[in-house]
């Protein structure tokens, strides 16, 4: 299980244009990673606008967003470009991050990302986990909280 101030899990994935994402690419900013179940699903579409239209908030804050979910490089295309998304989605179809995060629901054939959330510090630490997400308010929530952490952070 993971805890705050752990190293977050290394990462390589593909986005939407089949371009690499490692999480080494995002030091020395803050990160936002969520993962979600499943693209154009009413849940997922309610969280990726919310984060969408506060993406000059996330900006001042010097955060990045980044998607995660179980879900194809040509299904995050069609998300992206059907919901005008301005952040990148990685595609994670074997699992093997989702389960590193401690986020990978399995039944039988079926897996997919739980909604989980991580804000992850410009040193690539842990600073915040969320297992319990509300598509509609989860976006404010990290704002809020990344205002907070950036303070303490400071200090």
């Amino acid at each position: 299980m993971l805890t705050i101030n752990q190293l977050a899990p290394n990462f390589t994935l593909y986005d939407a244009h089949n371009t690499a994402h490692k999480l080494d690419d995002y030091k020395g900013q803050w990160l936002v990673i969520y993962f979600y179940p499943k693209d154009n699903t009413p849940g997922c579409t309610t969280e990726a606008c919310s984060l969408r239209d506060d993406i000059e908030e996330f900006d001042t804050l010097n955060t990045k967003i980044i998607g995660i979910s179980t879900d194809t490089p040509k299904s995050h295309l069609n998300f992206s470009e059907k919901k005008s998304l301005n952040f990148t989605l990685l595609a994670d179809s074997k699992g093997e991050i989702s389960s590193a995060y401690g986020t990978l629901f399995k039944l039988g054939p079926i897996k997919f990302s739980k909604r989980h959330s991580f804000i992850i510090n410009p040193a690539g630490q842990i600073a915040k986990i969320y297992r319990s997400v509300s598509p509609s308010l989860h976006s404010q929530e990290l704002i809020s909280d990344l205002q907070q952490l950036q303070m303490a952070y400071k200090a």
